[in-house]
């Protein structure tokens, strides 16, 4: 606990960014007062992943950066330092064992998000360098001649420190805390903040979903996004899942990053599933005709069986326009061409996204070219540090959006 009179360093947020930056700093012998506005600390750490917490990737940093939206160069300093391997390195030894699952993405062994946060939290609260103090909420930063002074409280009262890591998270899942506070207090000290939209989230679709659709699994499948002049805007490869609204799982929470902002600006993009995307047009037309050839007496309705999901058979014959009772020997080429062309492109109107109460991160934040990519302290505030989500910083699924936390949050206190 801290016993000193003077504080060198203020932390807002005990999120991911926040608790190692205070962490690191502590560490180096630094005198931290950590603010958490919640009751409890790091309560989106503890549900991420569904509560399994998918911290890491073991891939390279040149694999890495694709995955990272906004200015991925940004990050080739703090990831220089402090990247996946000392990530891991970090919590193992803390004891906590870890497992690469397919993707290379990392998890606790125990499936125990819990297991990170305590590997935080704990050190935390034993450091003689820090103070936590929950339930404080910070109104705004205190700034005077461009220097930051310390904090203020909602109630006029002033928390002095010479240097102030900003840490309060996105806007994605509020009631964990996360409600845009950083925003606010950044831009008020005079940084641009690039609007943020829901990123990692479902998408809606201008079509009403069918009863017997919602909620089915399609593994396997490849989806393609194209904006209304039929220019791909991203493509994704693997499982889809058909909501009451729309679509979700996680292709389509992968294609959410790419799209999700012009959604929000009032396009309509295409959605365009292919379910048979192991073989091409040419060879599955072929199988069609021999299929209809020899199942020449089954009912149009009933053969569907060979090539879909039942799920998606009312809503194929549906858009085919078909006679389920007709049989395949009455099937015409033209109808034939129809059922290739929606197994080839199962296509949905994407009109908007769920809300933050569901994305799992937010894009958008504090415009990069203002912040130190080395330690990322504010080109606009002396001492004042700005980590995590905040950022205008976001990235795919696969443990890459915790990777950012905690290393821009590493940086930050290694600097402060």
């Amino acid at each position: 606990m801290l016993s000193h009179d003077k504080t060198d360093l203020i932390v807002v947020g005990a999120g991911a960014a926040g608790l190692m930056a205070a962490l690191t700093a502590a560490d180096r012998g630094r005198r931290v007062l950590l603010l958490e506005k919640m009751d409890q600390p790091g309560r989106k750490l503890r549900i991420t992943g569904k509560g399994r917490c998918n911290l890491t990737n073991t891939a390279s940093l040149r694999d890495t950066l694709p995955h990272i939206g906004s200015d991925c160069r940004f990050l080739r300093n703090a990831y220089g330092v402090f990247f996946n391997r000392e990530l891991m390195d970090f919590f193992e030894r803390r004891g906590v064992a870890l497992t690469v699952e397919r993707g290379g993405r990392v998890f606790p062994a125990s499936g125990k998000a819990l297991d990170i946060f305590l590997a935080l939290i704990n050190p935390i609260e034993r450091h003689r360098n820090i103070t936590i103090r929950k339930g404080c909420r910070v109104e705004r930063l205190d700034v005077a001649d461009g220097v930051v002074q310390g904090v203020v409280l909602p109630d006029g009262t002033r928390l002095a420190a010479p240097h102030v890591v900003l840490a309060t998270g996105g806007l994605s899942y509020p009631l964990t805390g996360s409600t845009g506070d950083g925003y606010r207090m950044a831009a008020a000290v005079g940084h641009d903040v690039v609007p943020c939209v829901p990123s990692l989230v479902a998408l809606c679709c201008r079509e009403p979903m069918p009863r017997e659709m919602v909620g089915f699994t399609l593994r396997n499948v490849a989806l393609r996004v194209t904006d209304e002049q039929g220019r791909k805007l991203c493509e994704q490869f693997g499982e889809l899942t058909f909501a009451s609204d729309g679509l979700t799982g996680p292709i389509v929470l992968s294609a959410s990053r790419q799209v999700s902002r012009r959604l929000h600006e009032g396009e309509t993009l295409l959605a365009h599933i292919d379910l048979k995307p192991a073989v091409d047009a040419d060879t599955l037309d072929r199988r069609l005709r021999a299929d209809m050839d020899a199942n020449g007496s089954r009912l149009w309705g009933d053969a569907m069986r060979m090539w879909l999901p039942a799920e998606l058979v009312p809503s194929v014959l549906r858009r085919m326009k078909a006679e389920k009772f007709k049989r395949l020997n009455q099937v015409t080429a033209a109808e034939r061409r129809k059922l290739l062309a929606l197994l080839k492109d199962f296509d949905f109107h994407l009109t908007g996204t769920h809300g933050f109460e569901e994305a799992i991160v937010t894009q958008g934040g504090v415009a990069l070219k203002e912040v130190n990519p080395k330690t990322m302290e504010s080109r606009r505030v002396a001492g004042l540090y700005l980590v995590g989500e905040l950022l205008d910083l976001d990235a795919d699924t696969g443990g890459y959006n915790l990777q950012m936390a905690f290393s821009t949050g590493f940086a930050a206190g290694s600097y402060a």
